[in-house]
């Protein structure tokens, strides 16, 4: 008896709906025989020949239907009032115990269930799923341009708060994007009939093809983790925690502070998801992609992956966000064009790089044989990682890589310029952001690929319109030789902002680039404010000089604009405005990218960087801009983008110079005056390429 009452008691602490059910069901049962046992017993009148099992079928009638009560009482007008009574008493309890209880206890636990279900308590069994574990402003990116994969994927999103508002940003950054690509689609079959125009788009309209999952939870929990199916995951995403997303500006302050010494969580969520993915019942071929903003961070990140990195297994990738971006908005800077071509080349959408893993002894000896049987992709460089060779290509679709074709010989020609060398750039930036060092560091890596330091003259000069504490910050940028001026300049200084503008176009003939930085430290509420306050400016400055001067070429000054939040983006193009940088979606793009094939990393991280080493054989090999009237000694005859693709690089690997003079050269594409831009993909036979002297050329080469 002592341990019966203990297991009672247990049960009752542990599992106390469960012994609820428990108590409901056993005082059914034994109110249902009594009843049952009453019925067939007791001579009533119209039960004197019913059995025990009739009574229990009318008892149990009787319970679920108080109109029953005639199997037992034919003329409960005529019957004696115990009968009646004892029939009422048996529906009134069974009412109240059998119905009453059993519904309002089942209720209650779908209640639950759904409840646990919505708060992530419930275990989710999947496979080959993207885990995103913790939110930031680039986060609703990844999960966009998951939508273009090929397959269907699922994304499970595990955070530790505003589950709510993740959702809503979600499904509004979803719903935008199937109504831009359903525009796009609906725009480019305008002139069909209307039958034809349904027709096409039934066959072609963009859909949505993910499913996300938004669990409430610890990030640091290992059940939590488990109950995710973080070892069966494809890809785990380990973002560091946004700092906007607060009304309190001391809290905002500390959270800044906190994280420019260094990302605590970020270490140990990775130690957490690196023990799970590393263990013999993980998934093989993990992808963990961790961000990284700091250099305390990145040291700590890389000492993980020794110790848990296991090849085959759980491959970490580390993204430096700061660093990456600070890069690309360096060479946005100095070749705005270049914004337009990464849009498609860091995408799941239209033309994109792509890897195979390959063994090339000759790199350009397999372009040249490659060019000879393939026209659907364009073979790009060799690179090794990890004892293993692999060949990155640019194409539509990876299938296109190994498609082969014939390819027609072309007596074509192009006169390239043998002594081509960059023209001088002008670059004004307004305003700031977390990167502008890294931004400086790829200008710096810039200047010596092209000779800064063994040149008199500068080939990069910049003028930085900042405010005050900023420009301070930033040593007012006294250790980059290129930075010729600092304006201190609040945003409302509209007159000291657009004189200096104003004057610094007017002093340069070159074409000037103005880069207009957004403060990615800033509350919600003030994101992208003062870069669309200064993208009012200089647009004015544009509008007034076109008044004054008719014939004042637009595109010499070439804007680009940096936003975080994607929903600006109408309000700048608003603006005329190509080249609109959503700096968070170009980190999303990567790593959407690096998920599917992690040798892409390496890649990326070799386009974005200039050679330090200048005069030392140009090893790394990057995308350039260049024009057309400075890059041939006469304007290319009108032909296929197949012939001018193989005569280019034929000619820039000419066996009559010396090899160090070679430049490696692949034409990815072009682009017209005023954004036009035609990136090659599929049949390249079938892309007419007509150049003329304003055009510029999208390339892949040395330098």
């Amino acid at each position: 008896m002592r341990k019966l009452k203990e297991w009672l008691n247990i049960v009752l602490v542990k599992h106390p709906g469960r012994m609820v059910l428990g108590a409901i069901l056993l005082f059914n049962i034994v109110f249902f025989l009594i009843s049952a046992l009453v019925i067939s017993s007791f001579a009533l009148d119209g039960t004197e020949k019913m059995g025990f099992l009739e009574a229990a079928f009318c008892t149990l009638t009787m319970i679920l239907d108080a109109g029953c009560i005639q199997f037992v009482v034919s003329d409960i007008g005529g019957a004696r009032v115990a009968v009646v009574i004892i029939c009422l008493f048996i529906v009134l309890i069974g009412m109240i115990s059998f119905t009453g209880a059993v519904i309002g206890y089942i209720t209650n636990y779908i209640s639950k269930f759904i409840e646990n279900s919505n708060t992530g308590a419930r275990k989710l069994k999947i496979s080959n799923h993207a885990v995103i574990l913790n939110w930031n402003t680039r986060a609703s990116e990844i999960v966009n341009d998951l939508m273009y994969c090929d397959t269907k994927q699922k994304v499970v999103v595990l955070v530790n708060s505003r589950k709510n508002e993740i959702e809503k940003e979600i499904n509004e950054r979803i719903s935008d994007t199937v109504a831009r690509e359903n525009a796009e689609i609906m725009r480019s079959c305008k002139h069909k009939s209307r039958f034809l125009k349904k027709l096409y788009m039934m066959r072609h309209s963009f859909k949505k093809n993910i499913t996300v999952i938004v669990r409430d939870g610890d990030v640091f929990s290992s059940k939590q983790l488990m109950d995710i199916s973080l070892d069966k995951a494809r890809m785990i995403v380990i973002l560091g925690n946004d700092i906007n997303n607060t009304v309190c500006k001391y809290e905002h302050r500390e959270r800044i502070d906190s994280r420019s010494r260094g990302n605590s969580q970020t270490v140990k969520t990775l130690m957490q998801v690196a023990d799970i993915t590393s263990s013999d019942y993980s998934n093989d071929n993990q992808k963990i992609i961790v961000e990284v903003t700091d250099s305390w961070t990145a040291e700590l990140v890389d000492k993980i992956i020794e110790a848990k990195q296991v090849d085959g297994k759980c491959n970490i990738v580390p993204v430096n966000v700061n660093e990456i971006l600070g890069y690309l908005l360096s060479q946005f800077s100095l070749m705005p064009e270049l914004n337009l071509a990464y849009r498609d080349l860091l995408s799941n959408k239209g033309a994109a790089f792509y890897t195979e893993e390959r063994r090339v002894e000759n790199e350009k000896e397999f372009i040249k044989s490659y060019l000879k049987t393939h026209k659907h992709a364009l073979p790009l460089t060799v690179m090794e990682e990890k004892g293993k060779s692999y060949m990155y290509y640019s194409t539509a679709a990876e299938k296109d890589i190994n498609k082969t074709s014939t390819v027609e010989k072309s007596d074509y020609k192009v006169a390239l310029n043998r002594n081509y060398w960059i023209e001088q750039k002008n670059i004004i930036i307004l305003g700031h952001n977390s990167r502008c060092k890294d931004i400086m560091r790829g200008f710096v890596s810039f200047c010596n690929e092209w000779g800064l330091k063994d040149s008199d003259e500068s080939i990069l000069r910049i003028i930085v319109i900042d405010d005050e504490k900023n420009l301070e910050r930033m040593n007012y940028y006294k250790e980059y030789p290129f930075v010729i001026r600092t304006v201190a300049a609040e945003i409302y200084d509209k007159d000291l902002i657009c004189k200096t503008i104003d004057d610094f176009v007017t002093e340069n003939e070159e074409d000037t680039s103005v880069l207009i930085l957004s403060d990615d430290e800033a509350l919600n509420e003030d994101i992208d404010a003062n870069a669309l306050a200064n993208l009012v400016y200089v647009q004015d400055i544009v509008n007034t000089k076109k008044k004054e001067n008719p014939d004042f070429d637009v595109e010499s000054i070439d804007l680009i604009v940096e936003i975080i939040d994607p929903k600006h983006h109408d309000i700048v193009n608003s603006y005329s405005v190509n080249n609109v940088v959503i700096s968070n979606r170009y980190i999303s793009k990567m790593i959407t990218q690096i998920g599917e094939k992690e040798a892409l990393f390496d890649f990326y991280i070799d386009i974005l960087t200039y050679d330090d080493g200048y005069g030392e054989g140009y090893d790394s090999k990057e995308v350039y801009i260049k024009k057309v009237s400075r890059f041939f000694d006469e304007l290319p005859a009108k032909t296929t983008a197949d012939k001018f693709v193989r005569a280019v690089y034929d000619s820039s690997v000419d066996d009559s110079i010396p090899e160090i003079q070679q430049n490696p050269t692949i034409v990815l594409g072009y682009v017209k005056p005023g954004g036009n831009m035609v990136i090659f993909k599929g049949d390249q036979s079938e892309i007419d390429v007509d150049l003329d002297v304003r055009d510029k050329l999208v390339m892949f080469s040395n330098h």
